[in-house]
């Protein structure tokens, strides 16, 4: 996977692929988006990509303030509606009739919630532990604004100290990562990579620290479920059996989404890092070539 940036009206986002994006050649082979969840980056997926670029025409990036992409200017925040707006600039410029879209956790909603809104540019999504978008009863809406101005406050107070904090070592990154991921620190190596950069001897993550901040809304179950029901492409849902419970809904009735088809593979919410080759086989044959 070779290194790309793509060019957005506001930032660049950094990305990696199997093919030159510059010369807008279409090939044969599907196109594959593969969509990273918060505060990951591209390389959750590099466990994937020796498998997927042997089928696929393969795109990953990192969503803005993520990875290697620039972080927003400093007057703005990271909305999620503006995460599908990052998504629709990136397809635009693939020039692609049709793409298959690949998310992880945030990566999965977004990409749900892309297929209903340009259904004419999807062919089939999978999403990985990740489902519907995060909804509250109206009700919240007031205590909903308050943590979420509230928490931009802290971090405004705080930022200058949050952009100083550094490691000794990549390993102490990796380290840390780890613990609060559970996992093994072999799973994540490729991700705290991307996630840092060394300095005059130290280690910073990459990331920006406003991601941290709350939202400022969230959607009423019916908008989430308007979103679900517009969804015209088909959807594999793909769960880890130590993952969220409250994606465990076999049938399409029971999200609201025409066709539908979930799986259950060994592992946790990053089901995709430590069941790799179930994983790919499933998308294998629902995406065959």
């Amino acid at each position: 996977m070779n290194e790309i940036t793509f060019t957005l009206a506001e930032y660049n986002l950094a990305g990696c692929s199997n093919v030159d994006i510059a010369t807008a050649l279409v090939t044969s082979k599907p196109m594959l988006i593969l969509l990273h969840g918060w505060q990951d980056n591209a390389a959750t997926f590099a466990s994937l990509w020796p498998r997927l670029i042997q089928d696929y025409d393969v795109v990953a990036f990192d969503w803005p303030g993520h990875g290697k992409s620039d972080h927003k200017s400093a007057d703005n925040y990271y909305h999620f509606f503006d995460y599908i707006d990052d998504l629709h600039q990136v397809i635009v410029q693939l020039k692609r009739e049709k793409v298959h879209i690949i998310g992880h956790s945030l990566g999965a909603i977004v990409a749900g919630c892309y297929a209903a809104i340009f259904p004419e540019n999807v062919d089939k999504i999978v999403l990985i532990e990740g489902l519907s978008p995060l909804t509250e009863p109206p009700h919240m809406i007031v205590e909903r604004l308050r943590m979420g101005i509230v928490s931009r406050q802290r971090y405004r107070h705080q930022h200058l100290r949050l952009k100083q904090r550094s490691m000794a070592t990549f390993t102490d990154a990796l380290t840390l990562r780890a613990s609060v991921n559970r996992l093994p620190v072999s799973l994540l190596e490729a991700v705290v990579q991307r996630a840092t950069i060394e300095r005059d001897g130290r280690w910073y993550w990459r990331h920006d620290p406003r991601l941290r901040c709350d939202s400022l809304y969230r959607m009423a179950q019916q908008h989430a479920q308007t979103l679900l029901n517009s969804i015209q492409a088909p959807v594999l849902s793909i769960i880890g059996d130590n993952g969220y419970v409250d994606l465990r809904k076999t049938e399409a009735s029971d999200w609201g989404i025409n066709n539908f088809t979930q799986v259950m593979v060994s592992g946790g919410h990053h089901c995709h890092l430590q069941s790799s080759n179930d994983v790919y086989r499933h998308i294998r044959t629902f995406i065959p070539t």
